[in-house]
């Protein structure tokens, strides 16, 4: 009996001890905060939705990540391969992987819309009309009228070729001498604008022949000339830049250009006049891929598109009948641009194309 109420007394004061304790910690506000963590942290870990392998990779325990979870090596982000260079530099080889801002924007929630940037053709349907067609490419009436040389009076009808434009505004052929400054000024448009939306150089450097699309441009009071001349020139002047047979794929189209192609990548291009190399230009561009123009001693300029291989550069001068670049155009291919097979885009600018009918 001694030995029980030793002990009963003994916890009745070590109870004691406690209830004082409690009471001195109990006005410590801590107290209380580690009693919430405590219970929450509970409640965390015995919930049937909490995903222990992320809670313990995000708390940084590598132990856990050994034991539970370890991703695959493919998932993973890779660091660049090296590669030796005459056996003693090495460069760094990044993996053929690219993240454009819309893979990017999707990742954060939030997308990057594509600006649309090319010269469309659209050919007009029953029941169309000016107005419905502006509406229809969001573009302003006026935008309309001034790419197709029409007026508000003028009659669309079934069938008929109208050139549309990405955005309301205006289209300028680029002739000898003009600088960007003085375009922006005939238009009242913006120096920056026009060369962002064109994919100019920060110099906004232009070359004749050069089809710019000035944003929110507007028609000058003076009379311009929006369609360079197309007269003809002599029969013998341009021969056809493809091996024999000359043959057309597809007739004309925009910008008085045609299509030439035995159906086969990798064939010669040659000039078809003696010239100088005004552009090479390498990807997308607009949906013409890779490509090249040329400018000709009478003032006119020839284009070149859907290039595999091009042989010249800028400043070079060719002659007539020289090889220039080799046929591209299958889709999927660097370069191909908007293209449904192999062939080349050929364009005149400043005279008429002599290979249409």
């Amino acid at each position: 009996m001694d030995r029980l109420f030793k002990i009963s007394l003994r916890l009745k004061k070590k109870f004691e001890k406690g209830k004082k304790n409690f009471k001195r910690f109990s006005r410590n506000p801590l107290f209380y905060l580690g009693i919430i963590s405590n219970i929450l942290f509970w409640l965390i870990i015995f919930n049937p939705s909490f995903n222990q392998k992320d809670f313990y990779f995000s708390a940084g325990l590598e132990n856990f990540q050994k034991n539970s979870f370890i991703e695959p090596r493919e998932s993973q982000l890779e660091s660049p391969d090296l590669n030796l260079i005459q056996e003693n530099s090495l460069i760094a080889s990044v993996p053929p992987v690219m993240v454009i801002p819309q893979v990017l924007g999707a990742i954060l929630g939030e997308s990057e819309p594509e600006i649309k940037k090319e010269i469309t053709e659209y050919i007009a349907q029953s029941g169309d009309n000016l107005w419905s067609i502006a509406k229809r490419f969001d573009i302003s009436l006026n935008t309309l009228l001034w790419a197709n040389n029409l007026n508000k009076n003028s009659i669309i009808k079934p069938g008929q070729k109208l050139i549309i434009l990405p955005v309301s505004g205006v289209i300028h052929h680029v002739k000898p001498g003009e600088t960007i400054s003085q375009i922006a000024k005939i238009y009242k448009g913006k120096i920056e604008e026009i060369i962002a939306f064109n994919n100019l150089s920060e110099e906004g450097e232009i070359f004749a022949g050069d089809i710019l699309i000035i944003p929110n441009g507007v028609k000058p009071s003076q009379p311009v000339n929006y369609f360079p001349s197309l007269a003809p020139i002599a029969s013998n002047y341009f021969i056809c830049p493809i091996s024999p047979p000359c043959r057309i794929t597809q007739g004309l189209h925009w910008y008085n250009a045609v299509d030439l192609s035995h159906g086969r990548c990798g064939e010669s291009i040659y000039s078809a006049a003696g010239g100088k190399i005004l552009r090479v230009k390498y990807g997308w561009n607009g949906g013409l891929g890779n490509y090249l123009t040329i400018l000709h001693p009478n003032g006119v300029v020839t284009l070149y598109a859907h290039l595999q291989t091009i042989f010249v550069s800028p400043g070079q001068s060719v002659s007539q009948g020289e090889r220039i670049a080799l046929m591209g155009g299958k889709p999927g291919t660097p370069g191909a641009g908007r293209s449904t097979g192999c062939h080349l885009h050929f364009g005149v600018q400043g005279a008429k194309n002599p290979f249409t009918k």
